[in-house]
């Protein structure tokens, strides 16, 4: 059996673009074999993101709007159209070799979700796929968004996941370009506020099942640049 190691960080409450400049740097050093398989789990401020494939009409709220939200917005390289990120939303950044996994970007999609399912049933919470849309969702609530870049088979970005989010901010944006469905949170799905912490230890143990990893590696943010790879 091949060892698969992972290395996971916990950001904490971090910028934006510090941690997607942050992701630039350890997909580098991913692809030229200076480290193992990464995995972030933290929450932003408040944020608007356009993938790729993004419509600028979905973000249907004002300068006025964003300023008294203090949201920033940015023009991402991922794919999909525009997300909110926020305070009590986990967000996940895999950077993950596919080479050493399955070249095949739908599966690790569906496996992304997996990890997102796996969570929610933790807490008696029945989620399930939409075969017309990425994400995770509980009937026609969306609980979970999901999109990637994968460049040399490597993946950057990943998921968020609401949890104890404030929902009343996706009425600044149309929620992935999707019209007519809803979006919801653990907290309000469960009526209660859910301890963040508690939410990233069981993602990081659905993630290692999900992903086959026979060993995760803990690093402090400080620490991440000593991290060398493990595992040849």
């Amino acid at each position: 059996m091949i060892n698969r190691i992972l290395t996971y960080c916990d950001l904490g409450f971090n910028d934006y673009k510090e941690v997607w400049d942050l992701q630039k740097e350890i997909h580098l050093k991913r692809a030229s074999g200076e480290v193992e398989d990464f995995l972030f789990l933290l929450e932003h401020p408040n944020t608007y993101t356009f993938g790729k494939t993004a419509h600028k009409e979905n973000l249907i709220g004002s300068e006025e709007y964003l300023k008294q939200n203090q949201i920033s917005v940015y023009d991402i390289d991922r794919g999909g159209d525009i997300t909110y990120h926020g305070p009590g939303q986990i967000v996940g950044y895999p950077i993950v070799d596919l080479n050493n996994w399955y070249k095949d970007t739908h599966k690790y999609l569906r496996a992304l979700e997996e990890v997102i399912i796996k969570t929610c049933a933790e807490y008696n919470l029945n989620c399930e796929r939409n075969p017309e849309h990425t994400g995770v969702w509980i009937e026609d609530r969306k609980i979970a968004a999901i999109g990637i870049k994968v460049s040399r088979w490597i993946t950057m970005h990943g998921f968020a996941f609401n949890v104890n989010t404030n929902l009343d901010l996706f009425n600044g944006i149309i929620p992935c370009g999707i019209q007519g469905k809803s979006v919801t949170s653990l907290s309000k799905e469960l009526n209660r506020t859910i301890e963040i912490q508690e939410v990233k230890e069981k993602l990081l143990a659905k993630f290692k099942d999900v992903f086959g990893y026979t060993k995760i590696i803990s690093v402090q943010e400080e620490d991440l640049f000593q991290t060398k790879i493990v595992n040849t």
